[in-house]
């Protein structure tokens, strides 16, 4: 298997994936503008959602994976069903508890989530009411990461990196379609995440079928690998989803601000996760089962080489997309958004938050590589002390920078906190010997840099000054966008080209 050509596969699905999220965004923000709908379906939202990413693709998933796989690489086909039938059963019966109690404590988790609410009865219910219909999502979300864990161990990324696309469809059909039919519209928006999290979760079924790994939702709590994933998945919440707690905590932060900034803080972090998910994501994805293989093959050399092209493509390709984001900044909002409800004012505020997003890109993705490198050889006290000390410190600078920068502070916190944990994981990586550079790295970050400056360069010139971009049409702002977007990626690629970049040298192969 070319670990390239899967991390082409899986980016491609998820690009398609945020396209249709933008699509999304636009008509959302066409229809509602940035105002007391949006602020509260957003906080309503953002929880399932944060749930999503803490206990599904987060702890879950890195507590589960690597013991998946080791159970697929050494052990028999017998023992292999029972951990997949155990894990789902202890799964779903954990998380039918927990979508109850959050159904029924919505006005509770509000108050703790977003407590400035509070002080606007008519906010606090509409974002209470929304809550009871997103809560759900977390139970079919998480049973898609169960699916979507499995079909990646047997190397079958295409179908999870695709489920996605769905509960965007869910939400276009809802909006243009379904908004009369709800009192008060916005409601429209919380039940598309209801029938997207059924879609995802029957999407992914026929395929676990045809590999005979459809769960059958068995029970036993003193199973050897249930025990195992529940000892993994308790400090793991920390360790994988530092940067999650973050952006929640940020809502509270942001929900004693003027009305909008809950907003603009989700519209500029939608456009960071682009590239977090295209790369990220796709990384992180496709390196744990392979890391989680070599490490219970032995082979330490093959793991540290594995690590060290995940790095490598993690600077190659996010650097470019980091600054990419900070230049086209208000060419990206205005294009996507500015339309309907949603003024320059909307525009302005959302690309401060965004700008400030975009300096913690690299580190963000970082994260996304470097912690599964702890999590595949099952370590997971490592990550969690590193998770408590950026968390501490990112809300230390929320604290200190939402005076003087308001939300856009916030965005900086996080960005900081994320480069902070980057870090803190790459030291002890290199302090424990796990990874050790191949040569050769200077010489890449040289040639790197001097191909991103003159990406930039090209960019600035290109993109011109925002105010043509608020006067032009949409035709016109969709073809002048995606132009400067070619054409930076263009040269982007030509320069490394000529400095003797070639796509045959980032090529990987694995065994399935």
């Amino acid at each position: 298997m070319n670990l390239l050509k899967a991390l082409a596969t899986v980016s491609g699905m998820t690009l398609l994936s945020r396209i249709l999220g933008f699509v999304r965004d636009a008509i959302i923000a066409r229809a509602f503008g940035a105002g007391l709908a949006t602020d509260a379906f957003f906080v309503a939202f953002k929880i399932p959602n944060f749930l999503r990413r803490l206990f599904a693709e987060g702890a879950f998933s890195q507590a589960f994976v690597p013991i998946l796989g080791e159970y697929k690489n050494r052990r028999g086909e017998d023992e292999l069903r029972d951990l997949i039938d155990y894990v789902s059963g202890m799964l779903t019966l954990a998380l039918f508890v927990v979508t109850l109690l959050g159904v029924l404590a919505a006005p509770y988790i509000i108050y703790v989530s977003a407590p400035g609410f509070a002080k606007d009865p008519a906010k606090f219910n509409l974002t209470v009411d929304l809550l009871r219909i997103t809560f759900p999502y977390i139970l079919f979300i998480s049973l898609t990461a169960l699916a979507g864990g499995i079909l990646n161990t047997y190397s079958r990324f295409a179908v999870p990196a695709f489920t996605p696309v769905l509960l965007n469809v869910s939400f276009i059909v809802f909006t243009l379609w379904l908004t009369p039919y709800f009192d008060p519209p916005v409601k429209a928006l919380a039940w598309a995440v209801f029938a997207g999290g059924i879609l995802q979760l029957a999407f992914q079924a026929p395929f676990l079928l045809r590999l005979r790994a459809l769960p059958r939702f068995k029970l036993n709590f003193r199973h050897e690998g249930v025990r195992r994933v529940l000892r993994q998945m308790g400090p793991a919440l920390f360790g994988v989803s530092v940067g999650q707690i973050s952006l929640l905590l940020n809502v509270i932060f942001a929900s004693f601000l003027v009305t909008g900034s809950v907003s603009w803080l989700y519209y500029a972090d939608r456009l960071m996760e682009f590239p977090a998910g295209m790369l990220g994501v796709a990384l992180g994805t496709i390196l744990l089962p392979s890391l989680s293989k070599h490490y219970a093959n032995k082979s330490g050399v093959e793991y540290s080489a594995l690590l060290d092209w995940g790095l490598r493509l993690t600077f190659l390709l996010t650097v470019p997309a980091a600054v990419g984001l900070a230049m086209l900044a208000t060419p990206l909002i205005t294009t996507l958004f500015m339309y309907g409800a949603f003024t320059i004012s909307d525009v302005n505020a959302t690309r401060a938050a965004l700008m400030a997003y975009s300096g913690g890109l690299l580190g963000l993705i970082l994260v996304k590589v470097l912690a599964p490198a702890f999590y595949a050889r099952q370590d997971i006290r490592t990550p969690v002390k590193i998770a408590v000390v950026t968390l501490v410190v990112t809300q230390l600078l929320n604290f200190a920078l939402q005076g003087p920068l308001a939300h856009a502070g916030l965005a900086l916190a996080t960005s900081i906190g994320a480069c902070l944990n980057a870090a803190l994981l790459y030291y002890l990586l290199r302090q424990r010997g796990i990874h050790l550079p191949r040569a050769g790295w200077i010489v890449f970050l040289l040639k790197l840099l001097l191909a991103v400056t003159v990406m930039a360069a090209v960019v600035w010139f290109a993109a011109d000054a925002p105010q043509r971009w608020f006067a032009a049409v949409w035709q016109v702002r969709v073809a002048w966008l995606t132009g400067v977007v070619v054409l930076g990626a263009t040269v982007y690629f030509a320069t490394l080209w000529l400095l003797g970049f070639r796509v045959r040298d980032f090529s990987r192969f694995e065994s399935k």
